[in-house]
């Protein structure tokens, strides 16, 4: 048999073990080339540049 626990939890110590699951919003900013917005320190998705240079060939649509 597996053990068990000998008592219940609380629900204030069950609620403080969930405080930090909560999710975050990201960290958007805006793109200097296009002006969509991005993650930081990555390559924009739309458009392909980052710090100024192209990055990455973007096929337009």
């Amino acid at each position: 048999m597996t053990p068990l626990p000998k008592r219940k939890l609380s629900k204030g110590r069950r609620d403080r073990r969930r405080a930090h699951d909560a999710l975050k919003a990201q960290n958007l900013v805006q793109c200097s080339n296009c002006g969509e917005m991005r993650l930081p320190h990555t390559a924009c998705p739309s458009c392909g540049f980052y710090k100024g240079r192209e990055i990455v060939k973007v096929e337009n649509d």
